[in-house]
């Protein structure tokens, strides 16, 4: 009877505590190790996969829910993972104005970097009003280095015969194959990228610690830093183990109110839970989704190339298909309930004509009355810049790399090394060039005359759009171009942007361009269909699921034999671009 009774009492107690713990207040946490998705799910699959995944879009919405909400009273993030330098500005900007709001917050990481950089982790964190450090870590804000892969010398024992024209010195995707080092151009580009991200995170970290830029420069030039000098130098304010941070704050927000309850960013970003991420919305009445206007964001990540995103082009990844996002911008320029219209790209570009077909969606939904602006992600280059430029506005991170307005073209010629291995093709032909792309001969003198005539019209053509577009001089533009790639501060310098911020940014400014207040709309992805409706084939072009990707299947017509697709896949992970001619010139490598 005494036991029963005994647990009763601890029971209720219990129960009492689980009031109280209710009654305080959320401390949110952000677990940036997880890594951070830019792109949303684009199938079936990839939804329910995305379930518990982290997105950078919906964490700076969280945040900026949370900033005005009186029962929120802070956050924490775990830093210790490296995450690009364009989603960590992103992350800053949200986490400033999340403490513009008087809110508690703090990061901490076992390690900023372990034998190895931590830039983008600490740039992060210092937005944080504490940083915590454990004892045993290190701070590796050791600059930003950029590296290039050269593939010469194998081709030649291989006995790969290279093709290629650019258009100009700066696209130098040819050199990873033509070359043994960087080339003067290539050099200085690497150069001045490293520099202008490495400027940046030393002024942010400057102004947040409230230290000299020369202080930190000369902490970027004695790092890595151990715990103890990370310490004395200012950089962190306190040497402790995840355990330490949570009981600190906890013991100092619970003096103020009830023990904070923890509560993940998503989950808190994503209230109606898995049912709301897994249905876009679409479980709540219609009256309850559709009686706010909305500013629709729609995404081109990935290679742009012409059909569907998905499907075989996604083979390394996400992919932007032209059907897909020139029908995303129609259906979204056609709904009465679609304020303005924020194009966020991550691409590195591709096919030139599906570029210009985009393009020319953008002019057709801002000539119909809806605004179109542009938010650059990490890296929106030649194709990827060819999409933004003719948007209202065009926002970039500091840490974005963009520009890359050129083009190249060519092919490598593959027959020796397969006879090397024993493999042989047999060919026919009907037409004078109709074996002219084949990878079993070199152009020919006229061949090759045709493709750098190829090149300098779509050169031309993407200067003078881009000229026209940015509303620059041809000459001034043409000097901006020749294949350069700029960072985000770099291209705003030079009017090839018009502004530096993240998607919230270009949100607000779409807002304004659209004469309505930004708390009077919901930005989110468009279209953003339940899994169930991406399975339904489109009626027609302009029906909102032609706005899906094609699920990850080989179509008629697009299949390739595996030779083919072997030397699809190597030449991507060597830097050779294979979805077009406006693509950026190398896989650049920032840490």
């Amino acid at each position: 009877m005494r036991a029963s009774v005994t647990a009763a009492t601890e029971s209720a107690s219990a129960r009492l505590r689980r009031v109280r713990r209710c009654d305080g207040k959320l401390l949110l946490e952000l677990e940036v190790t997880r890594g951070l998705a830019e792109a949303p799910p684009a199938t079936p699959v990839a939804a329910l996969r995305a379930l518990r995944a982290l997105s950078l879009r919906g964490v700076v919405r969280a945040l900026e829910r949370a900033a005005d909400d009186d029962e929120v009273a802070g956050l924490i993030a775990h830093t210790s993972g490296e995450i690009g330098f364009a989603p960590a500005a992103e992350l800053r900007a949200a986490v400033d104005r999340f403490r513009d709001s008087g809110k508690r917050t703090a990061a901490w990481a076992e390690t900023f970097g372990e034998m190895g950089p931590g830039n983008s982790a600490y740039h992060l964190a210092s937005a944080f009003e504490e940083i915590w450090l454990q004892p045993t870590g290190d701070l590796g804000l050791v600059g930003v280095t950029a590296s290039a892969v050269f593939v010469r010398g194998t081709f030649d024992k291989l006995g790969v015969q290279t093709q290629i024209g650019q258009r100009h010195e700066y696209k130098a995707a040819a050199n990873t194959f033509l070359e043994t080092d960087l080339t003067a151009p290539h050099r200085e580009m690497l150069e001045a990228l490293v520099g202008s991200i490495t400027d940046g995170i030393v002024r942010d970290v400057a102004s947040a610690r409230g230290m000299t830029e020369e202080a930190v420069r000369h902490a970027v030039d004695r790092a890595p830093l151990s715990a103890q000098e990370a310490l004395e130098g200012g950089f962190v304010d306190h040497l402790g183990y995840r355990d330490e941070l949570y009981r600190t704050l906890r013991e100092e927000l619970t003096e103020r109110d009830a023990e904070p309850r923890l509560r993940f960013v998503e989950r808190y970003e994503q209230p109606g839970g898995p049912v709301a991420r897994l249905t876009g919305g679409a479980h709540l009445p219609q009256a309850v989704r559709r009686r706010r206007g909305v500013v629709a964001v729609v995404g081109a990540h990935g290679p742009i190339h012409l059909g569907r995103s998905g499907g075989p082009h996604s083979v390394l990844g996400h992919s932007a298909g032209a059907d897909t996002v020139t029908a995303a911008l129609r259906s979204a320029g056609r709904d009465d309930h679609v304020r303005a219209i924020v194009l966020r790209i991550d691409s590195p570009g591709g096919s030139a004509v599906a570029s210009d077909a985009i393009r020319r969606a953008v002019l057709e939904v801002r000539a119909g009355g809806t605004p179109v602006v542009a938010s650059m992600a990490s890296l929106a280059a030649s194709g990827g810049y060819f999409i933004a430029m003719p948007c209202a506005r065009v926002f970039a991170s500091p840490g974005t790399l963009t520009g890359s307005i050129g083009v190249l073209g060519g092919k490598q010629v593959v027959s020796n090394t397969l006879e090397r291995i024993g493999i042989t093709r047999g060919t026919v032909s009907a037409g004078r060039y109709a074996d002219m792309f084949s990878t079993d001969r070199p152009f020919d003198e006229e061949e090759w005359a045709r493709v750098e005539g190829w090149l300098d019209r779509i050169y031309e053509d993407f200067t003078s759009k881009a000229a026209h577009d940015r509303d620059l001089p041809l000459e001034r533009l043409r000097e901006l171009a020749r294949g350069r790639v700029w960072t985000g501060a770099q291209a705003a310098e030079h009017g090839l942007i018009d502004s530096l911020g993240g998607l919230s940014a270009a949100a607000d400014a779409a807002c304004e361009l659209a004469g309505t207040d930004r708390f009077d709309v919901e930005v989110r992805p468009w279209p953003r269909p339940s899994p169930l409706a991406m399975l339904h084939p489109p009626e027609n072009s302009e029906a909102p699921a032609a706005a899906a990707a094609t699920p990850g299947v080989e179509l008629l017509g697009e299949g390739v034999g595996p030779v083919d697709r072997l030397l699809t896949l190597i030449s991507a992970r060597a830097g050779l671009p294979v979805h077009g001619a406006l693509t950026v010139p190398w896989r650049i490598v920032l840490r």
